[in-house]
């Protein structure tokens, strides 16, 4: 997964400019990269959980750039990004099920461990907590 983030950051790293008297050119870039590596791995453990995962990495870095060039980091953020989604999708679809897990917590606490039931996210015993669309409303 660092790939993404390893490659967004090469692309963009010699764009950094901050400004002088706040800090210095290599720690404003230390920081981008590990913006870059925070935003993927989320992406990668919890992609459920993490909106507009692009939209939240440019506004983490975009300080760190001049105004110039905000649009040409936006896209290089958003088309790596996207990228990164479509590699997770992928991957979670080619290893199937055998690794699904019920998205509920017991009473006590701890992730349900029971497989959950075809094309769903919840197993019998907690598919009440999944959300299911209004029958009567318009799509």
């Amino acid at each position: 997964m660092y790939r993404f983030s390893r490659a967004l950051f090469l692309e963009i790293k010699d764009l950094v400019d901050p400004s002088p008297e706040v800090m210095t050119a290599e720690e404003a870039q230390r920081r981008v990269l590990a913006a870059c590596e925070g935003t993927v791995a989320r992406l990668a453990s919890e992609p459920r959980y993490l909106t507009r995962p692009a939209r939240s990495l440019f506004e983490e870095i975009r300080f760190y750039f001049p105004i110039s060039q905000q649009a040409r980091i936006y896209y290089a953020v958003e088309r790596m990004v996207t990228l990164a989604e479509e590699f997770i999708r992928l991957e979670q679809q080619r290893n199937g099920e055998a690794f699904a897990r019920c998205r509920a917590t017991t009473r006590k606490g701890k992730p349900c461990q029971r497989t959950p039931l075809p094309e769903r996210e919840y197993c019998p015993s907690h598919q009440h907590l999944e959300e299911r669309p209004l029958a009567g409303a318009a799509a």
